[in-house]
């Protein structure tokens, strides 16, 4: 579904990205792990079309789609892709209810306020339709964060640290937002510094280190213990 070749992306005199290759199937969860700069974040929001390569390519391909196109440009791709990051990206001044309203507008997602007020109890924030976001805790903010990259019903999940700044409930409801997207098929890329969460939620490891891709295992091919060690011995300078 997803074909990377050769990524690359310069900030100067940074290299966030170097040649990096990267394949992901339909339906496949893939874990991405890596310091802090190690390119994750610059992946997921190339892949989203919210920023370009210096060099190199990507194709996403969705099932049935006559030809696979790079998911920056054409905007049916994005109308494809749900993306949520740590920065939730909601405009404090509208209600929450209005955030919603917008962002459906933008991804021709069901907008009539049934279906809204059933997206916000679903993420435990229920009565809270008509409050200004500002007044939202982190943690509240973050799960409408959730219900509106979920608007959609998205073939491909990118999701970039999704789970920093959620309270407790917030963390269940993503969980098993994501369980819940996986066993319908649904590709997810996620982005994490957990290494026992993401272990848990992927079929597939992917240590970024330095730009590109380090170590890539199916899960089943690593145990937890092993798969610490390999991480280990990435980020101190070693083989994988």
């Amino acid at each position: 579904m997803i074909k990377v070749r050769g990524l690359a992306k310069y900030y100067g005199r940074f290299t966030a990205l170097r040649a990096l290759d990267l394949d992901i199937g339909a339906g496949e969860c893939v874990a991405l792990f890596g310091r802090n700069g190690a390119g994750k974040t610059t992946l997921l929001r190339i892949l989203a079309g919210l920023s370009r390569p210096s060099s190199g390519s990507f194709q996403i391909k969705f099932p049935g789609s006559a030809s696979g196109k790079g998911a920056a440009s054409p905007r049916g791709s994005r109308g494809r892709i749900g993306y949520l990051s740590h920065n939730t990206s909601l405009y404090p001044d509208l209600t929450a209810l209005e955030n919603l309203r917008f962002f459906a507008g933008l991804m021709d997602a069901p907008a009539d306020e049934e279906s809204l007020a059933r997206r916000m109890e679903a993420v435990g924030l229920a009565g809270r339709e008509r409050e200004p976001v500002r007044n939202f805790s982190r943690g509240m903010q973050q799960r409408l964060a959730i219900a509106r990259a979920f608007l959609h019903d998205p073939e491909l999940l990118l999701l970039d640290e999704p789970f920093t700044g959620l309270d407790r409930l917030g963390f269940d409801v993503l969980g098993n937002y994501i369980r819940r997207a996986r066993g319908a098929g649904k590709t997810c890329l996620v982005a994490l510094h957990d290494l026992d969460l993401g272990y848990a939620l992927a079929d597939r490891l992917v240590v970024i280190e330095k730009g590109v891709a380090a170590l890539d295992a199916p899960k089943a091919s690593l145990t937890p213990a092993g798969f610490e060690e390999r991480f280990r011995k990435i980020m101190e300078g070693g083989h994988a």
